[in-house]
């Protein structure tokens, strides 16, 4: 599992080597709602394409190594030319897992991510302009819109439910259509 401490130390120390990351997923909800909701076995984040392999040699030395990649990742090269993988997960030997989404800027301001270049998603500069809280400690996010978003195109886990739930409650997010047909079925959250 992943404390609100270790998301603490894990994003204070990227930004301290100017590696910023954006938190996405739970911890990324939790950020948004600025309160921890329930456990979570990984921190998600986007970062910089540029950052990959300096990000993964400062965890190889809090001992976080790689564990697999995502059905999604696409292998792209940063601007020194070394071939990066665009999303994948690291772990540490305590099981922390830090599960890891790489973006270039475009010209505009855009964050075009490597592992989706011919599906068209785009993180624009609002999408990319959440500020939330770990105990506190201010981090960078999603938006709330874009945390709901990011949650279509598959089958909501059960203990996700209540996340949604709160960016609508919260934030007066809507649904998406593949999300509200989801909700209104039998056995949802």
């Amino acid at each position: 599992m992943v404390t609100p401490e270790d998301v603490i130390y894990l994003y204070q120390l990227l930004e301290n080597h100017g590696k910023p990351v954006w938190l996405t997923g739970g911890w990324g909800i939790d950020a948004l709602l600025g309160e921890t909701t329930r456990p979570h076995k990984d921190l998600d984040i986007f970062m910089l394409v540029e950052d990959v392999i300096p990000m993964n040699a400062l965890l190889a030395d809090e001992g976080y190594t790689f564990k697999k990649y995502w059905s999604e990742n696409l292998f792209t090269e940063d601007s020194r030319g070394n071939t990066i993988a665009t999303g994948y997960v690291l772990a540490d030997t305590e099981g922390r897992e830090l599960d890891v989404h790489a973006f270039r800027f475009d010209p505009h301001g855009n964050g075009i991510p490597a592992w989706e270049v011919e599906k068209g998603f785009v993180l624009t500069p609002h999408d990319l302009s959440g500020v939330g809280a770990i105990h506190g400690v201010r981090v960078r996010c999603q938006s709330a819109q874009n945390q709901m978003l990011c949650h279509t195109g598959y089958v909501i886990p059960p203990h996700q439910w209540p996340d949604l739930e709160a960016l609508h409650e919260r934030f007066g997010v809507e649904f998406p259509e593949s999300i509200a047909a989801q909700r209104l079925s039998p056995g949802a959250g």
